[in-house]
């Protein structure tokens, strides 16, 4: 981002969104090796990494940094990642801690939510992070929570994660976040990032003057230092030190981004089997989003740009002019390669009337829109540019088989929907998304990503529909404040975030959280539960009754049978099956998400209740179900 280090090249991995769609934790790991391999290759032993807020806000600018709007897939997802960064001898934070769920005023936002919703949603799937991926650093949001921000909340920084998860590494604040010395050093914050950013670089002078006040004891000094060190220590970073100018395979990374986004594109529509398209068609007419160039990347501070990228006017972020980057995979070269066509004409859709004369003409119509998100600013509503979608109806009125292929940093609202042949939602895939996403349409690939957030149909049915005024607020550290603090009530939905929302209100979403179609079949038999010592178990077999290989992702839900509470999803696996094997599986649900927090005596309570387990293709389709009576269990800290 900003040309900081000219020249520098990168291999630019999916989104997060992306990997959250491949429900893969293998693929997780191997991905978190990728980031910390070239992070030490090039001399850095911290990665500020891990993202794993929630998407509560689909309209949130850095949702594409972010992995899902559940706990349970965002929290193991994200903690492999860590666990593959810090396996290269590099600390991984994970960030940003917590419930910092929009841009537009996320300096100024307080996010205030109840205790028993915030551990049951944002917290856990930090908890479920850093137990899996032991990260060396916690990166606190710009926010505010509860009215206190985020980097000098006590209730968070102490209480929660040093004293009731005993997070033996250091706290260091986002660029720009920090607002205080005594008061930020007591509640847990460990380090001040980015100093420039703030008014006043608070842990040099003002920090020591407390000291020797006496408002801060030396032993915080202390155990400050031992926070670092052990973390560094833990890595191998001091043992191992990195040192600038390591090799890198960036052909074999490359390969691994677009295996990774092949898992992750998911396949929304389908009408007549349409897809996989012929091989060999006379003609084929490919438009829209730069096709010719490459693939969208998300904006802000996460921005990879490979050497070769396309970039464009974006926005200044923090002082830096911020490029719309395309990385350098163009689906249109993929498309001629895969399809076999006698013709891929090429058009960039800005003259309509022309690109829907051609479409008359072809076999098929491939057409790309996209739907660019950056840090700083959330998306303005859920549609895409309303000339997209006027491209899309010409077309659909033109030809017959138009298959519209989505790169998009989160849902977005399609009114042509029905007018199309298909869809599928390609997110922001990376350095070789090109391939992926032509290795799908033409059947090299079979579609297996299932969407880690909900697509609403319109934002009528969100919690919270109204959408700050960006021009009535702050969202960029350092700048001046306008309009004062501002509190969001996300105890509106509380721990219900995305699918369980739609849950609770009986609404029906565009396409639910999980869903995902694929070119084969698949059979589910013989689901059961039981409990023992060890927690509760389902076990379920699978059977690949179609003709091609494939992967299904079987979901397992929960939620009581006698009282009104939406389904949560406690456990999921991603299966790989060739035609007519079959494969039986047992899985253990998360404890921490059949359970309700008791704020009262600081513990998780299950209740002896009997629930309803599904195992579900998604979260709006439940397969096989059946009843079991929990053991009451209390369990805490």
């Amino acid at each position: 981002m900003g040309n900081v280090r000219p020249g520098d090249n990168a291999t630019a991995l999916p989104s997060g969104l992306l990997l959250g769609a491949t429900f893969n934790t293998v693929m997780a790991e191997r991905t978190g090796e990728v980031v910390g391999r070239e992070a030490f290759a090039k001399g850095f032993n911290v990665q500020l990494a891990g993202g794993a807020n929630l998407i509560r806000e689909p309209r949130g600018g850095r949702n594409f940094e972010y992995i899902s709007e559940d706990p349970l897939l965002t929290g193991v997802l994200a903690g492999h990642s860590v666990k593959g960064i810090q396996s290269q001898h590099v600390v991984s934070t994970v960030k940003h801690f917590a419930v910092n769920s929009q841009e537009t005023g996320r300096v100024v936002v307080s996010s205030d939510i109840s205790e028993a919703a915030l551990r049951e949603s944002d917290l856990l799937a930090f908890e479920l992070a850093i137990e899996i991926g032991k990260p060396g650093s916690v990166m606190p949001g710009y926010n505010l929570v509860n009215g206190e921000w985020a980097s000098e909340n006590d209730f968070l920084l102490n209480r929660v994660l040093k004293s009731d998860w005993q997070f033996a590494g250091w706290v260091m604040s986002d660029w720009g976040a920090t607002h205080s010395a005594t008061k930020a050093a007591l509640a847990g914050l460990d380090v001040q990032s980015g100093a420039n950013l703030d008014e006043k670089v608070w842990f040099a002078d003002p920090l020591r003057e407390a000291v020797a006040a006496g408002d801060v004891p030396q032993s915080r000094i202390d155990e400050m230092i031992h926070r670092i060190l052990r973390s560094l220590f833990a890595v191998g970073a001091i043992d191992q030190p990195a040192i600038p100018g390591g090799s890198i395979d960036y052909m074999a990374h490359r390969l691994l981004a677009q295996r990774e986004a092949e898992q992750g594109i998911v396949l929304l529509k389908n009408a007549g089997n349409c897809l996989p398209l012929r091989k060999g068609a006379a003609k084929l007419l490919v438009t829209g989003a730069h096709a010719d160039a490459g693939v969208l990347a998300g904006g802000g501070s996460s921005a990879v740009t490979p050497v070769g990228s396309l970039k464009l006017p974006g926005i200044d972020f923090m002082g830096i002019a911020t490029e719309k980057v395309y990385h350098p995979s163009s689906p249109l070269h993929a498309i001629r390669a895969e399809s076999g066509a006698a013709e891929v004409v090429y058009l960039s859709g800005e003259n309509a009337a022309e690109a829907i004369g051609q479409a008359s003409e072809a076999d098929a119509v491939i057409v790309f829109v996209e739907e660019w998100r950056s840090e700083a600013l959330d998306a303005e509503g859920l549609s895409l540019s309303e000339a997209q979608n006027q491209l899309i109806d010409g077309l659909a009125a033109a030809n017959q088989t138009v298959i519209v292929v989505l790169e998009t940093g989160g849902p977005v609202t399609m009114p042509w929907l029905d007018k199309v042949a298909g869809v599928i939602e390609a997110w922001y895939p990376g350095s070789g998304g090109g391939e992926a996403i032509a290795g799908v349409l033409f059947g090299r690939v079979n579609p297996s990503g299932r969407l880690p957030v909900t697509f609403p149909a319109d934002e009528s049915q969100l919690p919270t529909p109204e959408q700050i005024d960006p021009t009535t607020t702050t969202s960029l550290p350092g700048a001046p404040v306008k309009g004062g603090i501002r509190h969001i009530d996300y105890d509106v939905e509380g721990s219900d975030v995305g699918y369980r929302w739609f849950a609770r209100t009986q609404q029906k979403p565009l396409f639910p959280f999980g869903f995902g179609l694929s070119y084969t079949s698949f059979a589910w038999t013989a689901f059961s539960a039981y409990e023992d010592n060890a927690g509760l178990h389902v076990t379920l077999t699978l059977t690949n009754t179609g003709q091609r290989a494939g992967a299904d992702i079987p979901q397992i839900y929960v939620q009581p049978a006698s009282r009104s509470a939406p389904p949560r999803l406690a456990a999921f696996a991603r299966v790989e099956l060739q035609p007519d094997e079959s494969q039986t599986l047992e899985l253990t649900l998360e404890p921490r998400v059949i359970a309700n927090w008791d704020s009262d005596n600081a513990g998780w309570t299950i209740n002896s209740e009997q629930v309803i387990l599904t195992a579900s293709r998604n979260a709006g389709e439940a397969e096989l179900s059946c009843l079991h009576r929990l053991r009451k269990r209390r369990f805490g800290y």
